[in-house]
């Protein structure tokens, strides 16, 4: 791993002079203590450029080996989630030493990069196959129907969050792969909960959920807000609804109230916010209210109602 010592001119002269007199590459390793490749390598130079010196090179000569080069390629290809100074200590125990920006430099070469790693939803097999069966049902689906769809979910918005990241090393495209992801579940923390709703048409309500909510409190919420939504978003006749299969939202009660209302429920796979466009919207949301940086709670909620009202109907069909 470590760089070998360079040759004297001295010796790798004397190395072209035995090897004239007819003495073997394995011969003249033996008589002088050297490697039968490094005596090739020395043969095959003064046999091309007719000169044992050293030739001009492009630049400094690079700090890790080619060795060194493969092994922390395999090391981040097996570990993204490798640090740089993890890599540098590595290294060190083979006998070079680097900083972190030729860690980096080495490996950009390699045509890795580091980047943060992708927050994905944690998924097991049946969630897998559920997801597939949504999209194969759903394929050749035209966009009227996807416009007569409701979207709906829960959040939460902190005040003065921060939302940790990993970084990964990983190339180009890569970033879905599941070595260089993170997997999450729902509703990691924050300050205040909100349930809101859209259609390609629009934003439609989005209210704050003061209290822990429950089954009888989702209904209520529905109760209260989903059809003056869609009469607001003048939704077209048999309108689909759309909800996650949290439990308060697959509960008998909320299934046998959404039946008597002549609600149309999109069946949806587990674990899959990332195929609701609202968590786009939620993004879109969060991003405007940190850029307004509010100061307290109540000033956080009249914030993100203020925001939510202004998304434009543009932004809303595009997503959808």
């Amino acid at each position: 791993m470590a760089k070998t010592k360079e040759l004297s001119k001295d010796t790798r002269n004397k190395i072209v002079d035995l090897h004239q007199v007819g003495k073997t590459e394995s011969a003249i390793g033996k008589q002088l203590g050297l490697k039968k490749s490094t005596v090739g390598a020395i043969i095959r130079k003064w046999k091309t450029y007719k000169t044992t010196d050293n030739l001009p090179r492009s630049g400094a000569p690079r700090k890790i080996s080619p060795r060194g080069v493969k092994m922390i390629t395999r090391t981040v290809s097996k570990n993204p989630r490798t640090t740089r100074g993890d890599l540098v200590n590595d290294l060190q125990r083979a006998g070079t030493k680097v900083t972190k920006p030729t860690i980096s430099n080495t490996l950009r070469r390699q045509g890795l990069k580091s980047c943060s790693a992708r927050r994905v939803p944690l998924l097991k097999p049946v969630h897998v196959q559920a997801r597939l069966k949504f999209a194969r049902e759903h394929l050749d689906d035209p966009d009227e129907d996807w416009e007569n769809v409701i979207w709906s979910d829960e959040t939460k918005i902190e005040l003065f969050g921060k939302n940790s990241t990993r970084r990964v090393w990983r190339t180009k495209n890569a970033e879905l792969h599941p070595k260089n992801t993170i997997p999450t579940v729902k509703h990691g923390g924050g300050n205040i909960m909100l349930w809101g709703c859209f259609s390609a048409k629009g934003p439609g309500r989005l209210i704050r959920v003061k209290e822990r909510m429950n089954g009888a409190m989702y209904r209520e919420i529905l109760s209260e807000n989903l059809l003056p939504s869609a009469r607001a978003l003048k939704m077209k006749r048999g309108w689909v609804f759309q909800h996650d299969n949290d439990p308060k939202h697959t509960a008998r009660a909320t299934k046998e109230w959404l039946r008597k209302k002549h609600f149309k429920v999109l069946e949806w796979p587990s674990q899959s916010p990332d195929l609701n466009p609202i968590e786009n919207l939620w993004r879109e949301l969060k991003v405007c209210v940190a850029q307004r940086q509010p100061q307290n709670i109540t000033a956080l909620e009249e914030i993100c109602m203020e925001e939510w009202a202004k998304i434009p109907a543009t932004v809303c069909e595009n997503l959808v």
